[in-house]
């Protein structure tokens, strides 16, 4: 008998059927959280038939879809906007050294590496930028909403989602050595009395020079941490035990050891969102059509219209270095790159210059 083939009787070689892997017993892959007195039996059975929502598939996003794939959500969304790169490997454990190589756009990397986590797990990936005009769509079915992005544009969004439709989600931050979560839900969640909603605590977004990965650095500890308090906050409210969950907005500093609480126990009165209805995030009211993005670069999301990919390298292969693999194109021509995807959006790297970001889209891909 030999590895690949077997030798009959007659002497000819014929080639051996493949062996099938034997499916993975959920008795057995879940049988430590089960025996966790706040889960058990039953609480297991509503994990699996729970759908969470995970917007950005970054660093807390990856650790948290991860988290949760291995905990047996029954369904998964991924939506991320950008790709793999070379200084996401630090900390952004769902991908390896192949995605950065091939700039694979997180989700789709994502959900790749999900599926040999726990095969179980249904997960439908998002290259999408999460707008005004997408979020109902994107999110339609999610039973609770998992905030792991880098801009409070998109948490207020979600915050104004989240209140008209009476849906939780849960806030999540880490940059250096901080990690802060909060818990928000709304009026009208399994009877639970509403909690705070962001904008009661942060009644606008913080101004002046904010601290980002790429000016302060960042540690996959407070990663972690971040995305093991928001995931455990998760799997409360998906075993129907919202009362456990936290009313507060907690953040610790794992360099310092410094740690401060917030209760949000209650919303605030005067607020337009939750007391008022008043959703400007989600009308898209001043709602910007190029924005910087950290690490030198600028998103030109203005442009709604299908890309031809293949054509476009064509036409760019003369002009610079061009790879595409279908779900997106990388165009470089120093100083600057320029990717592209399939909805005509693009992040420009090399620049803050919007209109210069401007003037490169126009003169390569169109205006």
């Amino acid at each position: 008998m030999h590895d690949l083939v077997q030798e009959a009787s007659t002497g000819a070689v014929e080639p051996v059927n493949p062996v099938v892997p034997a499916p993975i017993d959920d008795t057995e892959r879940y049988s430590r959280q089960v025996l966790f007195r706040g889960i058990g039996v039953e609480g297991q059975r509503k994990l699996q038939q729970g759908r969470a929502a995970i917007v950005g598939v970054g660093a807390t996003g990856a650790a948290t879809a991860g988290l949760l794939a291995r905990a047996g959500i029954g369904h998964l969304t991924l939506i991320d906007r950008d790709f793999v790169e070379p200084s996401n490997l630090q900390r952004q454990v769902l991908f390896d050294e192949d995605d950065a190589r091939a700039s694979l756009p997180k989700a789709e990397a994502a959900r790749r590496h999900l599926a040999r986590v726990n095969s179980g797990v249904q997960v439908t990936a998002h290259i999408a930028d999460l707008v005004p005009a997408n979020i109902a769509t994107l999110l339609d079915g999610a039973d609770i909403i998992l905030d792991c992005t880098d801009n409070f544009e998109t948490r207020y969004l979600l915050n104004d989602f989240s209140v008209s439709e009476s849906r939780p989600w849960i806030y999540a931050a880490a940059v250096g050595s901080y990690a802060a979560t909060m818990n928000i839900l709304p009026a009208a969640i399994n009877t639970t009395s509403p909690t705070a909603c962001l904008a009661c605590i942060f009644p606008a977004a913080p101004g002046g020079n904010v601290e980002t990965c790429d000016t302060a650095g960042i540690l996959s500890t407070a990663v972690n941490l971040a995305a093991s308090l928001q995931v455990t906050e998760t799997l409360k409210f998906l075993t129907g035990q919202p009362h456990l969950m936290r009313r507060s907005l907690l953040s610790f500093d794992l360099w310092t050891g410094e740690r401060s609480e917030i209760t949000t126990s209650a919303p605030r009165q005067d607020c337009e969102v939750c007391g008022g209805h008043i959703f400007n995030y989600l009308a898209g009211v001043g709602r910007p059509h190029i924005t910087l993005c950290g690490r030198n670069s600028v998103q030109i999301h203005e442009h709604h219209r299908p890309v031809d990919l293949l054509a476009l390298r064509d036409r760019l292969s003369p002009l610079g270095t061009v790879r595409a693999n279908g779900m997106l194109l990388r165009f470089e021509r120093a100083p600057h790159t320029i990717t592209v995807f399939p909805d005509g959006r693009a992040l420009v790297q090399g620049t803050t210059d919007i209109g210069l970001a401007r003037s490169l889209y126009a003169r390569f891909i169109g205006s």
